[in-house]
């Protein structure tokens, strides 16, 4: 495992360099590539002990920038998957595919390249398994909200047998039975993530684990934590905007009285990170469920807090001279959205509510 952070600090440097900012997919390709060779994808496990630590990296790559974060979480949360379920990616020979059809890739999905993970299930987008041979499938159909798929090498998606059973299944993406729309992909913010539909027509899959594995293993809603990590690391960018100009002495106290709120509310979703991480390495194989909503809704709050603040101290010149600030200031508010808001809270009030033993006595 590489546990070197100057590497990871290095690599994130030099990203944040790069010649043209508001072009980057080549850029962010061959970021992600890097990571992948020199062994900077491997952080922690969740639960192993150190989610704190692979947290803390998430964070890192986050406040440099959120395309970037949106496929290294992408791939570090498959790489954790694959380990859990204990799934050895095997060559893409078929058996299923026509002999006209040689679009299977024939090396193994083992060999150096980027993983995504798609499991967003839109009610007019949907990937059906329609056969089976062991482990081996075949999938057609169409998913929705697939990030990065462009720039991906292999994709973990949840899909559905004709029984209506979940399963979730590896596939190459560069096989020529799977193509990509993306003239619905509209976005400002987040827009070098590209989160395009992708079509599958007889293409070559693997089910990974048993069915409905993916959504009950203790590493759904420990990943979810990570998510948060990501948000929190990009609200620290935006806030250390706010420190570094009320470093200069002057006296500004409006801007310290915003510079005061972004401490409490960055504070406090750093405790909350904190403790969930140690609850979850505390207890690996229990459902991280409650402790994960709690947190992502403090680090959520959080993180609006910190947008309002930063803003209002500023005024526009960051939004408007300052690269870095002003793509994550697009950025996080695009990436935030991964949270569902108000339906998220009322699952957690539900939970609170329906719980005999839950109380918040000191």
């Amino acid at each position: 495992m590489h546990n070197d952070a100057q590497g990871l600090e290095s690599l994130l440097a030099e990203f944040a360099r790069r010649d043209n900012p508001h072009l980057p997919d080549a850029a962010l390709r061959a970021a992600m590539q890097r990571c992948v060779d020199t062994g900077l994808d491997q952080i922690p496990l969740p639960g192993s002990g150190r989610t704190l630590l692979r947290w803390q990296r998430l964070a890192a790559v986050a406040g440099i920038d959120l395309p970037l974060l949106k496929l290294y979480e992408g791939h570090t949360d498959a790489l954790a998957i694959l380990h859990e379920l204990g799934f050895n990616p095997p060559g893409m020979q078929s058996d299923l595919n026509p002999p006209s059809d040689r679009s299977a890739v024939e090396a193994p999905f083992a060999k150096a390249g980027v993983w995504g993970v798609w499991a967003a299930e839109p009610p007019d987008a949907r990937v059906v398994v329609n056969q089976r041979k062991g482990d081996q499938v075949q999938l057609d159909g169409r998913k929705a909200w697939c990030s990065g798929a462009q720039l991906l090498d292999y994709a973990l998606l949840t899909a559905w047998a004709n029984d209506g059973t979940p399963h979730l299944v590896a596939v190459d993406l560069k096989q020529q039975s799977v193509s990509f729309a993306s003239e619905h992909w509209q976005a400002v913010g987040m827009a070098s993530t590209a989160s395009v539909d992708v079509h599958f027509e007889r293409a070559v899959g693997f089910c990974v684990g048993d069915s409905g594995g993916y959504l009950s293993r203790p590493g759904f809603w420990q990943g979810g934590g990570g998510i948060a990590a990501a948000w929190y690391g990009a609200a620290v960018a935006l806030a250390n905007v706010l420190r570094r100009h009320r470093q200069d002495g002057r006296a500004e106290p409006h801007a310290d009285a915003h510079l005061g709120a972004v401490d409490a509310a960055l504070s406090g979703a750093a405790a909350s990170l904190r403790e969930c991480a140690g609850w979850i390495d505390a207890h690996p194989q229990q459902d991280a469920s409650l402790p994960v909503q709690r947190l992502r809704a403090q680090v959520e709050m959080a993180v609006e807090q910190v947008c309002r603040h930063v803003g209002r101290a500023l005024g526009a010149t960051p939004f408007c001279r300052d690269p870095h600030f002003a793509r994550l200031a697009a950025d996080l508010p695009v990436f935030i959205r991964q949270s569902h808001a108000e339906r998220d809270l009322a699952h957690l009030g539900q939970r609170v509510a329906a719980s005999a033993t839950e109380d918040w006595s000191l």
